[in-house]
């Protein structure tokens, strides 16, 4: 179970998006070299961005054997075409009803069965995907309805009634068969809501005094800028195969502590071990534990409760 310390040459899909265009600074500040393939731009001066349709597989096998930069012409020719060292996969229809349901999930399942498989063909061995929250069936369900037991770990049984957590479900299972399949590393990562830094002030006092209206995120986050230091700690952390990791920072949204607060607003809904005092519902033990993850940027530090 090595840790790589080096920098990496990393592909990184959606970097423009909300997420991406937090956690491609980070991974740079960590000496890596980073290829954004996207349908616009990203706005960095220290990142290319190839526009790229990863529908399409030849552009997805083509993109992840191109140069990073026009600068890069500059150097002597590598021989061979170079296949990065990593890949991180956060290109997708980012929730349902930006395009009908049957494209939310053709283009998703199929984005991430191309870059996987691109991938492994190419003898790339370490490999982020992003999956979701909204796996765990309580998002985008319709009507109120609850989460089986707390807390949400990597083991729940996950069983969405949604489109778009059905395609993030599609990409885990795609994931772990191409992972049985080469012996590479393949981590996908069950995203919460993802936080800007403009936002705590502008959104926190609303989910926090309401908390009413963060149910369907499980009173959970992740700070965009901690999502970064998850993707970093993926691309060094070698050898664990298939994984599944909650990326969340650690604490609960609200003015209560976890149980107190969950006892109250979930009656039915069985705790299933001893929780922290604030530990989030949609829990990170695992990227602590395993990962080593430490949470930078707790939302406390930015709102006045």
């Amino acid at each position: 179970m090595a840790s790589s310390t080096h920098g990496k040459r990393i592909v990184f899909t959606g970097g423009s998006g909300k997420a991406g265009r937090h956690v491609i600074p980070y991974l740079l500040s960590q000496g890596h070299k980073v290829l954004n393939l996207d349908l616009v731009p990203l706005d960095n001066p220290d990142v290319y961005t190839m526009k790229t349709d990863l529908t399409k597989s030849g552009q997805v096998f083509n993109a992840m054997t191109s140069l990073f930069s026009m600068s890069e012409y500059g150097h002597p020719a590598p021989g061979p075409p170079q296949v990065p060292d990593a890949v991180i996969h956060f290109a997708a229809y980012a929730r349902n009803m930006i395009v009908p349901d049957n494209e939310t999930f053709a283009g998703n399942v199929l984005s991430t069965y191309n870059v996987i498989e691109a991938a492994c063909k190419l003898g790339v061995k370490k490999i982020v995907i992003a999956s979701s929250e909204t796996t765990y069936g309580v998002c985008f369900s319709q009507g109120d309805t609850d989460y089986h037991s707390f807390p949400l770990e990597e083991d729940y049984d996950v069983d969405p009634m949604d489109t778009y957590a059905t395609s993030k479900l599609c990409g885990e299972r795609t994931a772990r068969s191409f992972a049985r399949r080469f012996g590479v590393d393949i981590y996908a990562l069950r995203i919460g809501n993802v936080i800007e830094p403009h936002e705590y002030e502008r959104d926190f006092p609303a989910y926090v005094n309401k908390p009413e209206t963060r149910k369907r995120n499980a009173w959970s986050y992740i700070d965009a800028r901690d999502l970064g230091q998850i993707c970093d700690l993926c691309v060094r952390k070698d050898g664990l195969g298939f994984q599944v990791f909650n990326a969340t920072n650690d604490t609960i949204t609200t003015k209560v502590p976890t149980v107190e607060f969950l006892r109250k607003e979930c009656p039915g809904v069985e705790i299933t071990r001893e929780m922290g005092e604030w530990e989030a519902p949609l829990s990170n033990r695992k990227i602590r534990e395993v990962l080593g993850f430490k949470d930078v940027h707790d939302w406390r530090k930015y709102v006045k409760v």
